[in-house]
């Protein structure tokens, strides 16, 4: 978990997420109606966002949901990311108490 937050980019998208509709705008035009924000925000759209390339976009994407910072749903073929704020809740009390 360290790792993937030891990136500035990484902890960008992550900060980015916290708030999706006022990082990503335009995102809730392609999103179903039924999935909002709650879905999560589309691959693309942080790649944009990044200015990075789409294979070292989904990479960090990758590392942090393996880290259980993320979630990922897929509509069709889109994959949305979202935070997975009970991780991050989890993580942020245990340094609190423990560290």
């Amino acid at each position: 978990m360290f790792k993937a937050l030891s990136n500035e980019t990484r902890l960008n998208i992550l900060k980015w997420l916290k708030e999706p509709e006022k990082h990503f705008p335009k995102q809730g035009a392609h999103l179903p109606k039924e999935v909002s924000y709650k879905g999560g925000v589309c691959v693309g759209d942080i790649q944009e966002k990044a200015q990075i390339s789409q294979s070292t976009v989904s990479s960090y994407l990758h590392l942090m949901q393996k880290a259980g910072l993320l979630e990922s749903v897929r509509h069709g073929q889109w994959t949305y990311y979202r935070r997975n704020e009970e991780f991050i809740q989890q993580i942020g009390q245990y340094m609190k108490t423990e560290i």
